[in-house]
């Protein structure tokens, strides 16, 4: 597995302090980042996932606890909009560049507005996708959020 993706590569060029984590992906799991947190033996609130979506009709992307699940309302509210759905995984791919289950919030082909969960600010480090399946970003989540020049607002339940 290579260590240098779109993501780390992104990370470095802004000078930010990660940790890099491999495991075993597993594409058959209903709930990847679920898989993802138990595989490294961490706590699911500390497992960001990342999750492609449109708010009236734009792209966004949205960071939250691999163990909730995003509000609609809560998210078209967050980015002043009226609607929001999920992004087709097709049209996430395209946009992000990366596939799914490899969707990192760094270095994405396109730069769209970004939200973090305000809860998971209150971890001391927190670990998001580096860019490619089975490979984990540790990081502080506030250098997460500068890095990602993210908002952050209850979006979950």
């Amino acid at each position: 597995m290579s260590k240098s993706t779109r993501a780390t590569q992104s990370l470095t060029k802004l000078g930010a302090a990660f940790t890099l984590h491999s495991y075993d992906y597993d594409p058959t799991v209903e709930r990847i980042g679920m898989q993802a947190a138990a595989a490294l033996g961490i706590a699911p609130q500390r497992m960001l996932k990342t999750l492609m979506a449109e708010v009236d009709g734009k792209p966004v992307c949205v960071v939250v606890p691999s163990d909730k699940e995003v509000s609609m309302k809560k998210l078209a509210a967050a980015f002043g909009g009226k609607s929001a759905k999920m992004m087709r995984p097709e049209d996430a791919e395209r946009v992000t560049g990366y596939h799914v289950g490899g969707i990192s919030p760094f270095g994405q082909k396109k730069r769209v507005p970004t939200l973090i969960e305000q809860a998971a600010l209150t971890e001391t480090t927190v670990y998001l996708n580096g860019g490619q399946r089975g490979l984990q970003i540790e990081m502080a989540p506030e250098a997460a959020r500068a890095a990602l020049d993210a908002a952050t607002a209850t979006l979950t339940d």
